[in-house]
């Protein structure tokens, strides 16, 4: 791989042991996979927040770095922390806090392109939350691969990544045709399609034919599913995405999607309300528009419920909901609107049984946790539940 002289000052320590071990991390990645390059980046957004997943070990990787003087060059943001006793939340403050030490800003959220984390169309970028990827490729057509913790801290430090995956044009085009013949309209519809996707083609690039997706959340949710149930990180949607014209060069092998198989996912997520004692929305974080939904169903719905009700937010977008009155709307009805946290990360076994929601996403996570699962509509959900 073709460094500049730079680099090879960087990786050989002289501009300090924090900027080296990037390095070492950047350049060992581009070697794996063949880039010719690093090329530089927008911003960042960094994975490995919870205590939960990074534990004693993650926590002494990132104290290495801070001690090494390590900051990050690029608009650089969090993945969602983790909730939980005050032993698991001390930790999780250290945990912050070294992040916040090198610069990072502390806004916890798998939606950064809610906040200030905006890329623009042919931006590089290095992402790691994998519903986050799958937005910022193919809805806003800027251009990373999945990465991982470590890897996009990396790349935060040093402001570069290495020229492969989805920043190349070749890799970016579709591999495989998926004719939709369901009929696919709701949110869940699209909860759904996205789950049967993920596990019917693993990490193809998909191009999808036969949808009309009425909002841009419901392609937010699709793609969060896809890269759960498999690890497709970027999709193309005929007349609806950015760059799907182009996307097919070659013939390529065409799937369908039927009705039985979205049928076949909701009922494989159906658990009974008996099962049922929290009703989670907002994975991936939610956007103002599902929260001001949600405020009218709850509304029309007239009555608290017994049921908690949990949505999940950037603080951006919880501000928001704060000064337009929604966050007192949705406390009166025994919900809670939280930041900058994610219920998947977060050791919450034992606090519930079983969990309502409308996000493929957690489905399939917490189904593989252990918990009983109910997938419907948000609308269905709060006006079925007890």
């Amino acid at each position: 791989m073709y460094l500049t002289k730079e680099e090879e000052l960087a990786l050989a320590g002289e501009y300090g042991y924090a900027r080296q071990k990037a390095m070492e991390i950047l350049v060992s990645l581009g070697e794996i996979y063949d880039a010719d390059r690093l090329i530089p980046i927008k911003s960042a957004q960094v994975a490995g927040v919870s205590y939960k997943n990074i534990g004693d070990a993650g926590m002494e990787f990132l104290r290495d770095f801070v001690e090494a003087g390590a900051r990050v060059s690029v608009y650089t943001t969090l993945n969602p922390a983790g909730i939980g006793d005050d032993e698991f939340m001390e930790k999780q403050a250290e945990v912050l806090n070294l992040y916040r030490e090198m610069g990072i800003e502390m806004t916890s959220t798998c939606t950064p392109y809610y906040g200030a984390n905006l890329p623009k169309f042919g931006d590089h970028i290095a992402w790691s939350e994998s519903s986050a990827v799958s937005f910022a490729n193919s809805i806003i057509g800027a251009r990373t691969n999945r990465e991982g913790g470590p890897s996009s801290l990396a790349a935060a430090i040093v402001g570069k990544t290495p020229n492969y995956g989805l920043h190349l044009d070749e890799r970016r085009r579709a591999t495989v045709v998926v004719d939709v013949q369901a009929e696919v309209k709701t949110f869940v519809d699209y909860a759904a399609l996205g789950y049967h996707l993920g596990r019917a083609l693993g990490n193809d690039v998909p191009y999808l034919r036969g949808i009309k997706p009425e909002k841009t959340e419901f392609l937010k949710e699709m793609g969060a599913a896809m890269a759960a149930s498999g690890s497709i990180a970027l999709y193309h949607v005929e007349g609806e995405t950015p760059e799907y014209r182009g996307a097919i060069v070659d013939r390529l092998e065409t799937v369908s999607v039927e009705d039985s198989d979205i049928k076949a996912v909701k009922e494989a997520f159906s658990d009974d309300w008996g099962d049922i004692d929290m009703i989670l929305v907002g994975c991936p974080h939610a956007s103002l528009r599902e929260i001001k939904e949600i405020v009218d169903i709850l509304r029309t719905r007239r009555r608290p419920l017994k049921v908690p009700l949990f949505i999940t937010a950037s603080r951006a977008v919880k501000a928001l909901a704060d000064a337009f009155g929604y966050t007192d709307t949705v406390e009166r009805y025994n919900g809670r609107i939280i930041a900058d946290s994610c219920f998947v990360v977060s050791p919450i076994k034992g606090w519930y049984r079983g969990i309502a929601t409308n996000s493929g996403k957690s489905a399939f996570y917490f189904r593989s946790f252990g918990f009983s699962v109910r997938l419907d509509d948000a609308g269905n959900l709060i006006m079925e539940a007890p």
